[in-house]
């Protein structure tokens, strides 16, 4: 006999309102939350030890970019392979190996005898980190519908912009108490969270129904759609703007132009979280009563406001309040942008789909710095800050004049309380 389950979340069977209702196995969100922190563990906690590890091991500033990127690069091209993967064999199959993978390499990077060693150390936790936040993403979509995924999409997101605010400073520490070696430490967790998703989580729907060519054909006639091409380039352009301008150009400007220290700096950069967690917070209860397009554009249109003032503030305290802005359009707009992909995919192609997404994100956090730092160079940072005004401004004239692709918004009266 099926037990009825809360409104919006799935089980097996139907349950209230015709949601799905799952039983023994289900994904909760303190377990999801978990996967979301251990796949962006791979840079953020490490930032404040870069300088230690390219002194030890004799290299110059920069080697800098290679040792960050080596951990983003393969998740460009293996994350759809990974989704396809979720899709046809279940979630729990592919997540186990690639959290294994990750606590491993991670291991092996704290050993690293050499550069090239720890070089291709973080390159197999590129592997491992790669499917890590999609699946999260897709559990989401796989346990809660309507209302309840948005709601969803917006505390895990929550949890990933307070994550990225804290491990930096978790990392400096444990550099300035044991070395940039023990900074390798907390990638072992991952190994203790493949224990827990074996234990608590049923492998999830799969569809060996068609061959992996019509799994990939079916996959990519619902990438080509405009329902999915549109966020996709959203969250392309969204990671462009972060990568490039909060994490380079900022720091950049608050020591230039106000001379802060290192650690002051990272109290600015801090700030923004403050912004994202509660747009994420609030996102379930914005969903109830504007749609996913005009979430979108009001979020680009907060960027347009924020960055120049981001430029041009002639106190810390109006850099402050532009950061915590900026977070505050941040935290709305990438769970937004997810749960319109997510509404757009079918569950047998949920991974595949949902994959794409990291590939443009890290697309995005590739491409941003560098274009960032070309910009600085040729017109300082303000300028540059003006510079990605522009790029947000465009993304909502765009938005007014073609209308961008929606996400279907339920009705308040079936929102749960809370």
């Amino acid at each position: 006999m099926n037990r009825p389950g809360p409104p919006g979340r799935h089980v097996r069977g139907r349950g209230p309102r015709g949601a799905r209702v799952r039983g023994r196995g289900v994904a909760s969100l303190p377990l999801i939350a978990t996967i979301t922190v251990t796949g962006i563990l791979a840079n953020t906690i490490v930032y404040p030890a870069i300088p230690d590890i390219l002194a030890d091991f004799g290299r110059d500033d920069g080697a800098a970019g290679i040792l960050v990127a080596s951990a983003a690069i393969p998740g460009i091209a293996v994350a759809p392979l990974i989704g396809l993967l979720a899709d046809r064999f279940g979630r729990r199959r592919v997540l186990v190996p690639c959290l294994v993978v990750f606590g491993l390499c991670g291991l092996l990077a704290a050993f690293a005898p050499t550069f090239g060693w720890l070089l291709a150390a973080r390159f197999g936790q590129g592997f491992g980190s790669a499917g890590l936040i999609n699946l999260a993403n897709v559990l989401i979509s796989d346990t809660w519908t309507g209302l309840q995924r948005a709601r969803y999409f917006g505390y895990n997101s929550a949890v990933l912009t307070v994550s990225l605010a804290i491990l930096p400073a978790v990392g400096g520490v444990l550099t300035d108490l044991g070395g940039w070696r023990w900074t390798f430490a907390p990638y072992s967790l991952a190994l203790l969270t493949a224990v827990v998703v074996t234990i608590r989580l049923d492998h999830g729907p799969t569809d060996r129904s068609l061959t992996v060519g019509g799994q990939i054909r079916a996959a990519a006639t619902v990438a080509r759609s405009v329902r999915v091409l549109v966020p996709l380039g959203l969250a392309f352009v969204m990671f462009v703007l972060v990568f490039g301008l909060l994490l380079t150009v900022l720091p950049l400007h608050l020591e230039q132009v106000f001379a802060l220290s290192a650690t002051e700096r990272g109290l600015i950069l801090a700030t923004p979280a403050i912004g994202a967690t509660f747009g994420a917070l609030i996102l379930g209860r914005l969903r109830a009563r504007v749609s996913a397009r005009a979430i979108i554009l009001g979020s680009f249109g907060i960027f347009v406001l924020a960055y120049p003032l981001l430029g041009w503030a002639p106190t810390l305290i109006l850099v402050v309040i532009a950061g915590v802005a900026f977070g505050l359009g941040e935290g709305m707009v990438l769970p937004t942008v997810t749960d319109v992909v997510a509404s757009s995919a079918p569950d047998s192609g949920r991974g595949a789909v949902l994959s794409l997404q990291v590939s443009a994100v890290r697309l995005g956090q590739s491409v941003g710095p560098l274009l960032a730092g070309a910009a600085v160079a040729m017109v300082g940072t303000s300028s540059t800050f003006a510079l990605g005004a522009v790029v947000a401004g465009a993304v909502v004239v765009a938005g007014l004049l073609i209308r961008l692709p929606d996400a279907p918004r339920p009705a308040p009266a079936n929102a749960p309380a809370g």
